[in-house]
Parts: structure tokens; sequence; C-alpha cells
């Protein structure tokens, strides 16, 4: 059985020295990649960020000990990167886009690569004009998530023709609902929903809860029907950090189903499989390495395999790293993490989703540019 779900299987890098990117931006997901870079010295380096703002700036130097400049043309004249990460907000973005494709870089943007429909558009015509760019989509390569694919594609399953996913919000669930689905760039009918209920309030960013308070929980949920293959998106945002509200994904094909870690297929008429998605792990009970995630196993087989073994990472640090060694790949002419025409689909479904709700009946994708 493969690694991954196919094109978006785990990069191996042939490198022999460290990936050197450059970040523009200095709030919390660029030190996100400031982060990886720490943990994969022999990987990756940040050879430097943009941030205009001087105590930011002043901030970021002295955590993560990099050169900080007020703007791009200071940090190329400082030396090349490989590539350029961009984490700034979505109304920032284009112009920044914009200016690294003029330099001629390769670029990794972050979800989503613009915030309406002209922007998306925007986009695809920088990448028509030449323009090296990639999408920093890291949920398809999360160990749990890539295995998940990895069982998907494998047949054992059967045909896929139902997917259910509530495990990220708007274009991260697009990503993987298209995944579950195959369904490439072929346009849904869209109907959705918004649902607002009281719920306690967990984590946030800043971490544990500090008080018992009541917040208000906006759930999504959205049908995405291709004809021959029926997504369903629910999420609620309280879930990327909620004790309460957890993960759910099942998928479901004429020969079996995947019901979060459960398994179950048929291999003839009278014989049903049923496996565990299991986790393997160092570092746990009398286990005396550091700990670190080793893999995902189904019965024998190895859904998923940690190409960073020995290494202390999140799950989500396993697949932005994964994402930085495909992104350092494809600034050497190989295959990319993530092609901005998918970006872009996620990113357009999932305003026909915000649309779908807003006018409280059904909508239909229209074909475009990125998907021939």
């Amino acid at each position: 059985m493969p690694e991954g779900d196919g094109r978006f299987r785990v990069v191996r890098s042939g490198r022999v020295s460290a990936a050197r990117f450059a970040v523009v931006g200095g709030g919390f997901r660029a030190q996100y990649f400031l982060r990886l870079a720490r943990a994969l010295p022999g990987e990756l380096r940040a050879s430097g960020v943009v941030v205009r703002d001087p105590d930011r700036a002043e901030a970021l130097r002295d955590r993560w000990n990099v050169p900080v400049h007020p703007n791009l043309a200071d940090l190329l004249a400082a030396g090349r990167p490989d590539f350029v990460v961009v984490c700034v907000s979505r109304g920032q973005a284009l112009p920044v886009l914009h200016e690294v494709a003029a330099a001629g870089l390769p670029v990794l943007t972050e979800t989503p690569p613009a915030e309406d429909l002209a922007g998306l558009h925007e986009v695809w015509a920088l990448v028509r004009g030449g323009a090296r760019l990639q999408v920093a989509e890291q949920y398809r390569l999360q160990p749990m998530n890539a295995a998940r694919l990895a069982l998907a594609r494998s047949g054992l399953l059967g045909e896929v023709q139902h997917a259910q996913v509530s495990l990220a919000h708007d274009y991260h669930g697009m990503s993987l609902l298209r995944a579950f689905l195959d369904t490439g760039f072929r346009m849904p009918r869209v109907t959705a929903r918004r649902f607002a209920a009281p719920l306690v309030a967990g984590p946030d960013r800043q971490g544990p809860p500090r008080e018992y308070r009541v917040t208000q929980s906006t759930q999504v949920i959205a049908q995405l029907d291709f004809g021959d293959r029926l997504g369903i998106h629910d999420f609620a945002n309280e879930q990327y950090r909620s004790w309460i509200r957890g993960p759910r994904v099942l998928v479901r094909g004429d020969r079996g189903e995947l019901d979060g870690v459960e398994a179950r297929w048929i291999t003839d008429f009278a014989t049903p499989v049923q496996l565990r998605l299991r986790r393997m792990d160092a570092g746990q009970d009398t286990n005396p390495e550091p700990y670190s995630h080793r893999g995902v196993l189904a019965g024998e087989r190895w859904l998923f395999r940690n190409p960073f073994p020995g290494v202390t990472l999140s799950d989500d640090e396993i697949a932005g790293a994964t994402m930085l060694r495909a992104m350092a790949d494809y600034a050497g002419g190989g295959a990319g993490p993530y092609d901005a025409a998918e970006g872009l689909q996620d990113a357009y479904l999932a305003l026909l989703i915000a649309e779908a709700a807003a006018r409280g009946e059904a909508v239909s994708g229209e074909a475009q540019p990125w998907c021939t």
C-alpha cells in the first residue's frame, strides 16, 4: 500500500544541505514556520524575516535569532533564499505575492491564497504569468489524515462515494473532502446553513482557559452534491482546540468504510475484515526514547510513516515540515507540496458554502480558469 494519497505522498528529500527560506510576516503562523526550522536544523534554515513594525521585529529577532528586515528588497540584498513563505493577512497577501513573483522566487502562500473570487482570479493570473506559487495546505499531510487517505485510495473500501469531514474549517475541509471523494475540479451543487449554540469555552492560542466562560459557537453544515458522490462538511472553529468537541471523519465505499479510526471492509461476500488504525509512537510506557511519532498502522500495513523519525513534533508540525521539504524540492525543479490550482479550488468551494449559507438556498459552482 502506498504512503500518502498518491499526489500528496510523503516527499523524501535528496538535498545535502538545509533549505533556506524567508518568511514575510511575523504573526502566529509565521512563527510556526520559524519553529520548524529550529526543530529541524539539518533540513531547514530560516534565512530572514520581513516585518515592518520595529517592535515586533525586535521581538522576533530576539526569540528566533534570525535576521529581520523592514522590506523584501532589504532581505534579498542580504542573500536570496531558496523560497519565500508569505504569512500575512488575506487582505495584504496579493501585493506581497506580486512582489515575490517579480523577484523570481518560488513562493509558498498561506491559506486561503486570496479573500474573494476576484482575488483568486488575480492569483491565477500571477501563476499564468509564470509565478512559481504553491499553497500552504497541510491537512492532507497530517499523519492520521494521510493514513486515512492512503486507505481510501487503496481500493480496500471499494469505490468511495460518500465522505463526512468534521475536522477543519472552510478551505481546509474542502481539501480533505475533495481528496477523499477524488472529485478533482468537478463542481458540486452546494447547500449550507449556520447554526449557533452556547458552548463552554476551551483553550485558545494563549493556552488553557483561565475561567469558566460560555461563548457562542457557530457551526457550519454543508452538503456538496457531485451527482455520483456526496460530501458533508460540518465544523465549528472551537473544534481545533476544544476539550469537548472532537474531530470526526467518515468515508464510505461500496466494499467498506472508515469511521474515524475504525476500518471495515470485505474480502469476499462472506469474509468481513475489521481493523483499527493505530498510532505508533516512541517514548511511551517503558520505552526510553524521546517522544516522537513513528507512523500509523492498519493491521500489518503501514498507512503512514513519519518522514522525521526521532524528532518531537506535533502532527501538524510533521505536516508543516513535510510541506516545507516538498517546497524545497519544488524550488529545485521537483514536485511541490500543493499546487496553486488546488488551493484556489478549495478556497472557491469555501466561498460557495458561505454564499449558500447566506442565501439559504442551493448554489451551483461554475468551472473556473484553474480547473482546466
